[in-house]
């Protein structure tokens, strides 16, 4: 149940990043994303000495940080930002469909597909249907870095049950390498811009959050828990993120986004209850 709790934090942190993303939207994005990776890893600085970790484990936190934003950021500019966004959000499927793959001894009940499924089923309501945003019906070749952007999350959420031990304070590390990567990449391929103190406060707010301690709480949830169902609870992520754009926009809630609650919270309810 912890390892749940600890899930339900860092989904209701990335709840949070859509609408920090709009407030800073002005904020070219790797900039953004490299300075906020790079405060969240402040929050494991009285550990530091726990950063000490093999180069190959430092490697797959690198892949998992800094690989998934990459790849969705070029997403982003190159497919229709609402379809990529829903592409980038089969994640929480394929930690469901892979779990057996990476860690020996589990298991895939046909409930947790059905449960699966259908969580995505209410992402894709909440997504374009309240998204505020229309569904372009059209292919991309963007769509290809956001199906990447999804199959690294998820392969990094549980190939960190398969290296040896390490602690959750070495996210710290992983943040701050992928940080200085993501400024690495601001400055080859972002024009420089500069920051007001609002700018710096909204950002620190995403840092210390969304980017930073909801990996913490990620981390701990998927050493102490089932991978399956907390697969399932992630698809609470788009509908929280949706709904909280819906409220901060002022707009009212519509069918598209209770219909998408029902299916993600029924999905949540089938499949943390299979064991």
């Amino acid at each position: 149940m912890s390892a749940n709790l600890y899930a339900l934090g860092a989904i209701a942190l990335w709840v949070t990043l859509a609408s920090l993303g709009l407030a800073l939207r002005h904020v070219p994005p790797f900039l953004l994303t490299g300075i906020a990776l790079a405060i969240g890893s402040v929050l494991a600085l009285p550990r530091i000495h726990e950063w000490r970790v093999p180069a190959s484990t430092l490697a797959l936190g690198v892949y998992g940080l800094f690989g998934y934003h990459f790849l969705l950021f070029i997403a982003l500019r190159h497919a229709p930002p609402v379809e990529a966004n829903l592409v980038n959000y089969l994640w929480p499927l394929l930690i469901v469909v892979l779990a057996p793959l990476f860690l020996p001894g589990m298991r895939l009940k046909p409930l947790h597909v059905i449960a699966a499924v259908i969580g995505f089923a209410g992402a894709a309501v909440a997504i374009l249907g309240g998204g505020g945003s229309r569904a372009s019906g059209a292919w991309s070749w963007g769509y290809l870095p956001a199906l990447g952007s999804a199959f690294m999350w998820s392969t990094y959420s549980l190939a960190t049950r398969r290296v040896k031990p390490f602690p959750t304070s070495a996210i710290g590390l992983f943040g701050l390498v992928s940080g200085l990567l993501s400024l690495a990449c601001h400055a080859l391929l972002e024009p420089s811009v500069s920051l007001n103190a609002q700018d710096w406060l909204l950002i620190a707010l995403m840092g210390l959050g969304p980017l930073g301690a909801a990996f913490f709480l990620w981390d701990k949830a998927l050493k102490l828990g089932d991978a399956r169902q907390i697969g399932i609870l992630s698809y609470l992520t788009p509908l929280g993120s949706t709904a909280l754009l819906v409220l901060v926009s002022g707009r009212g809630f519509d069918a598209s986004i209770v219909a998408a609650a029902l299916l993600i919270i029924g999905a949540a309810v089938v499949g943390t209850r299979v064991k």
